[in-house]
């Protein structure tokens, strides 16, 4: 088991010179070096979708995924992943404070959505506990792909309710137009005094042959501001406490720091490639509105030097990465066979105020075989073999999860074949699961489990414009180390934490019906699925109270996942005023226990529209979402009120004459400084939304 580690000294990249560099390098690219993902945007339909084995653009693919890449992505990145990518049908993210946002895909999250670094996983714990980030920084991607749906075929049972994919470019796999590519970024906000500075570069050797990469960022901001205070009216009331003027308008302890960087290099030939990178992602981030302990005492030598009073909880996670990826094509019966191997050292430390309260150890080692083999009686297809290895070991006097290995091993196949205008798609994944703990310390066994998933899905075009999608897949879940063994008091979640080790697999049966509609000038898109789970698996709130705290349970029970999702694009206007679209879009999930009640935290139904304008250099958004209320809660649970945030955005894009480009922004956020507390969180009661804010930048492509 991994050993107790003293947290690593923040990495100090140097991102001044560095961004000075960025900023002075456009005048050496070449002349007429373009980046065509920023000189005009991009439809996502084109966008080859990289976390399926098949490939595929995201329109031609049967299976439902969503793609953020280009100015999309631009507009959106935010300090969290889940953040970046909650504007999408069908996903929100979790929220636990700035610096932690985790992607919900379907009303599901955790262990049930997978997320990758360009199809392995991140390497992260953020699955343990709803404060643990996720360590992927979105800033540093080019693209970004949600599978909605099981996605346990590619990537296991931990993507039984999805995938996250961010594609970082980090292990070069092609050769760059230009000697020199990459993009700067410097910007600044209002809510929260943030200060973010990014840069990427990618070269290719006078061979031809050796590909470079480059990338860093530096994020600093402060406390945020907020409309109001940071409890809610309902916990103030149930408490029967008033708030103290003083405290109104910030939240304290919402901090966050973050360095991340990366260097890469790939020798690359006329029919494969082969790479290597190392990485490092390193951030600080307070838990407002919470704390474990009062302590007193000096600063952890000087770690915690912006904690924001005594008993504040802050956040050191530090992480290391390494990756070897490989390809090679036209081999006999495969037409390509492509590896990719990854080796993650991580470190979460928790500080009470200012001494040290827990640490978690993470060592995760991941391998990817895909070998995609040529048309065998029509079907085109891939075998695959996935294994993963984790040791894990939480040290502290509030550790709850013991030391735990797990060790996942799985074979898959998956193929497409078309039918004239039908194409269908199969697969098939088996693995092998075993959770090894030390039962000195926990509440039961070792345990072994065996999970299958298959899965059908069909697209048919019934003409250029209209297309039916259908899905039925019947993928299976593994539970967890923490649902199996924990056992104590979790502090994230002020409660006692039980597991149960006899818990069994979870198993999913998905059906999903699809349309999608594009005349000339409007598209229309809409998606009806019902997930029914046998021995889901869900903390349930006891009613029990141990030490001052609420009891929560990991048990399993029937439950059924229900929801609709829908999207409309219309280009109003294309004249001498400008090009005007306007996009609209709502969902809505239902879960519900067979047994009767609705299960805790499920995302609340949304409505939400865009008007976008361009002319010329200019470009400009005006947008609204209301999160309606959510007042289908489990026992024990809070409702939680609508709210609606609006924003908007101002950019001016100007192209050089030697190709390259500049841009200028101006965003705003919450307009109408509203207070919104998102039902997902659990610190919904004391840590609210940021309030109203702007961010102005530039960037530059080369």
């Amino acid at each position: 088991m991994p050993q107790h580690s003293q947290p690593r000294p923040p990495a100090r990249l140097p991102l001044a010179l560095a961004l000075q560099l960025a900023l002075s390098l456009p005048a050496l690219a070449a002349p007429g070096a373009e980046d065509p993902r920023h000189r005009e945007p991009k439809e996502l339909e084109t966008v080859e979708v990289r976390g399926v084995v098949l490939g595929g653009t995201a329109e031609a693919l049967a299976r439902p995924v969503e793609v953020l890449a280009g100015e999309g992505l631009d507009a959106v990145k935010a300090v969290t992943l889940g953040d970046t990518v909650n504007r999408l049908p069908g996903v929100q993210s979790t929220y636990f404070g700035p610096g932690v946002g985790r992607p919900i895909v379907r009303g599901l999250e955790g262990a049930r959505v997978q997320v990758l670094a360009d199809g392995l996983g991140s390497g992260d714990v953020s699955t343990v506990s709803a404060d643990h980030a996720v360590s992927i920084e979105p800033f540093l991607a080019d693209q970004v792909e949600v599978l909605k749906g099981p996605a346990t075929l590619l990537y296991g049972s931990g993507a039984i309710g999805g995938a996250v994919n961010v594609i970082d470019g980090r292990v070069p796999e092609r050769v760059t137009e230009a000697p020199l590519e990459g993009r700067a970024e410097l910007r600044h906000g209002s809510v929260n005094d943030e200060k973010t500075g990014m840069v990427r570069l990618d070269a290719t050797a006078a061979s031809g042959n050796l590909v470079f990469h480059f990338d860093a960022l530096h994020r600093e901001t402060g406390d945020y501001e907020i409309p109001g205070f940071a409890e809610s009216a309902a916990l103030l009331a149930e408490e029967g406490e008033e708030p103290d003027p003083a405290t109104r308008g910030l939240l304290p302890n919402s901090a966050v720091r973050t360095d991340s960087g990366a260097l890469g290099v790939s020798w690359i030939g006329a029919r494969g490639f082969l790479g290597v990178a190392y990485s490092l992602f390193d951030t600080r981030y307070g838990i407002p509105g919470h704390a474990h302990e009062e302590h007193e005492g000096e600063e952890h030598e000087g770690e915690e030097e912006e904690a924001h009073g005594e008993g504040g909880v802050r956040i050191a996670l530090d992480q290391r990465r390494s990756e070897v990826r490989g390809g090679l094509d036209d081999l006999g019966p495969f037409a390509s066979v492509r590896l990719k191997i990854a080796d993650t050292d991580y470190t979460h430390t928790e500080f009470e105020g200012g001494e040290v309260g827990t640490v978690f150890d993470n060592r995760g080692r991941e391998a990817r075989l895909e070998l995609t083999h040529r048309p065998w009686g029509g079907w085109k297809g891939a075998f695959g073999l996935q294994w993963s290895d984790r040791d894990f070991a939480a040290i502290g006097e509030e550790a709850f999860v013991p030391a735990s290995r797990s060790r996942d091993t799985g074979l898959f196949w998956i193929g497409e074949r078309g039918f004239g205008p039908v194409k269908l798609e199969l697969g098939a994944r088996h693995d092998r699961n075993r959770v090894a703990v030390d039962e000195s310390v926990a509440i039961g066994p070792d345990r072994d489990f065996d999970t299958t998933s298959l899965s059908a899905a069909l697209k048919w075009d019934v003409n250029e414009s209209l297309h039916f999608s259908l899905g039925l897949d019947r993928a299976q879940r593994a539970p967890t180390a923490e649902e199996l063994y924990s056992d104590g008091v979790h502090v994230a979640t002020q409660s006692v934490e039980r597991g149960d080790p006899a818990l069994d697999v979870e198993t999913a049966h998905r059906a999903e019906l699809g349309a999608h509609w594009h005349g000339e000038r409007l598209k229309l898109g809409v998606s009806l699925y019902e997930v029914r789970f046998d021995d889901f698996i869900y903390l349930t709130d006891t009613g029990l109270v141990e030490e001052e705290l609420p009891v929560r349970q990991w048990t399993q029970g029937d439950a059924r996942f229900r929801g609709v999702e829908a999207e409309a694009e219309w280009q109003i206007a294309d004249n001498a005023s400008g090009a005007w679209d306007l996009r609209l879009f709502g969902d809505r999930v239902r879960a519900t226990l067979d047994a009767g009640g609705h299960l805790p935290r499920i995302v609340p139904a949304r409505l939400g529209g865009e008007l976008r304008w361009e002319l010329g250099a200019w470009r400009a958004s005006l947008g609204a979402v209301r999160y309606l209320r959510q007042d289908e809660v489990a026992a024990n649970e809070r409702e939680t009120p609508g709210y609606t945030l609006v924003d908007a955005h101002l950019a001016w894009h100007r192209d050089t004459p030697g190709g390259n480009a500049w841009e200028v922004f101006l965003d705003g956020s919450n307009l109408l400084d509203e207070e919104a507390r998102p039902h997902t969180s659990f610190l919904k009661d004391l840590a609210p939304l940021p309030g109203r804010g702007f961010t102005v930048g530039v960037r530059t492509f080369f």
